[in-house]
């Protein structure tokens, strides 16, 4: 993976002493529903993209390169609303070479790695959150060499491959990398995935929007006592005990390590080792069984455009006829703006290397019709999204020296910048979670206890998702 993997401790030191009982007991106090836009700005993107320019894009993979890069210069809109101040208002540039270079705006991509690097500092005072927010002030979302190289030489072939070793060395380097890392942004929930907010009315903690989550997700599948029930990519394990504590009897499968011995010690603090069981194993290698309900939150991203289909006929074929499915899906949007493309390029390389099934919604239900699936419910939870991110955001600012300390400053920057942009993407609409309720397309299925039930219809009276 690329990025500050130099300065990571190894696997055995980072965990050694840090177990579940090492959880910090609370999330940071927050003061708002949703992180408030300071700054609402449209960038240049497919409105402005020129199709007879792509059709001359596509004849060879080099010359579309070249070409985006000088096509996402070339498609500029002109920029409403902002405030007119320069660079220097947000940024101390100390690298003496990029300030010539780049004496007004300076390529997102460039401002990254700089700021990675320590070439870049915020002006004293300032929040990386806000001074993101004022982005279309000092940044350009232009494609850069370093764009391209990453494009062509890690993003397409992984995509291309996404083998059994790729996706387990991938997940490991990413999940394995220390439980204190991402307990000091996750909170005692480890729950990495989006939260819900039920009561716009105050602002809700970080777990309890964690809780809000996991009744809809049970609520969505009609989770009962007695039901057997695969979590596909269980992470640390969270929600799976929260289905054994209602009554049913859960498998969670993750790739990670460290996962799985923190699902399992959560397990057995809240008394429900009898009814839930982690395996780590990659997803293929699910024994194949039958399951009365089946999970997936937030993780067939990492499946692959590749394996996508594949691994919705093997969920199929594991779901009792009568079953339900229920996928959480990280997605963008099909409207892309030059921004959209550069932070996804972004996340490939830093945060989710490998997660490039992150698709707009027609293409998630098309792959999930062709599987075989009729779709009973599609909510929206964007807005939920970037209030919980908003919240991890939080966490990590305030334990800033822990990080630092621990893992150094360029990882602490890696997941700073990550945070405050990804706080904003989907409030704006860039990227987004799907939430899909599925059940075998079969004459005999009996859709009334779905279609009729308010309950999994996931559209509680606060809970303020879009139906679709």
């Amino acid at each position: 993976m690329p990025g500050p993997s130099n300065s990571t401790p190894n696997a055995s030191q980072t965990n050694a002493q840090f177990t579940y009982k090492d959880s910090i007991k609370s999330s940071a106090p927050v003061s708002v529903v949703y992180p408030p836009a300071i700054h609402t700005i449209n960038g240049a993107g497919s409105l402005t993209f020129s199709n007879a320019k792509l059709l001359c894009a596509i004849v060879t993979v080099p010359i579309m390169t070249t070409l985006m890069l000088r096509i996402s210069i070339v498609c500029v809109r002109i920029q409403k609303g902002l405030e007119g101040k320069d660079k220097c208002e947000y940024l101390i540039v100390k690298d003496k070479a990029l300030t010539q270079k780049y004496p007004t705006k300076i390529p997102m991509e460039t401002f990254c790695e700089a700021y990675f690097d320590e070439k870049i500092d915020l002006v004293n005072g300032k929040d990386l959150l806000y001074v993101m927010e004022h982005r279309y002030e000092w940044a350009s979302f232009v494609f850069t060499w370093g764009n391209a190289k990453f494009f062509l030489t890690q993003w397409i072939p992984e995509t291309l491959w996404h083998s059994k070793v790729q996706d387990e060395t991938q997940v490991r380097e990413h999940y394995d990398r220390g439980d204190d890392f991402y307990n000091w942004f996750l909170g005692p929930s480890m729950t990495y995935t989006t939260g819900t907010v039920n009561d716009s009315t105050r602002p809700e903690t970080l777990e309890e929007m964690q809780t809000n989550k996991m009744n809809m997700v049970c609520d969505k599948i009609n989770l009962q006592p007695g039901d057997r029930l695969l979590d596909i990519g269980c992470g640390w394990g969270t929600f799976s005990v929260h289905a054994a504590k209602r009554g049913a009897s859960v498998t969670g499968v993750t790739l990670g390590r460290n996962q799985t011995a923190w699902g399992t010690e959560q397990a057995i603090e809240a008394g429900v080792s009898d009814k839930v069981k982690f395996l780590c194993m990659d997803y293929r290698d699910i024994p194949k069984e039958k399951y009365d309900k089946i999970t997936c939150v937030e993780m067939s991203e990492h499946v692959g455009v590749r394996n996508y289909q594949n691994f919705l006929i093997q969920v199929r074929e594991m779901l009792e006829d009568d079953g339900i499915f229920y996928l959480q899906i990280v997605g963008l949007r099909r409207a892309w703006q030059y921004e959209d493309l550069i932070w996804g390029l972004f996340m490939a390389k830093y945060v989710f290397p490998g997660a490039d099934a992150s698709a707009p919604l027609n293409w998630v239900l098309e792959q999930c019709e062709r599987a075989g699936f009729e779709v009973a419910h599609t909510d929206n939870l964007g807005v939920h999204y970037s209030a919980t991110i908003h919240r991890w955001y939080l966490n990590w600012i305030q334990n800033k020296e822990n990080v630092i300390a621990k893992y150094g400053v360029r990882w602490f920057r890696v997941w700073e910048m990550f945070l405050a942009w990804a706080t904003i993407i989907p409030r704006q609409g860039s990227a987004t979670a799907y939430s899909i309720t599925l059940h075998k397309s079969l004459n005999q299925y009996n859709r009334e206890p779905l279609h009729f039930s308010k309950r999994t219809q996931g559209s509680a009276d606060k809970r303020g998702t879009v139906e679709m």
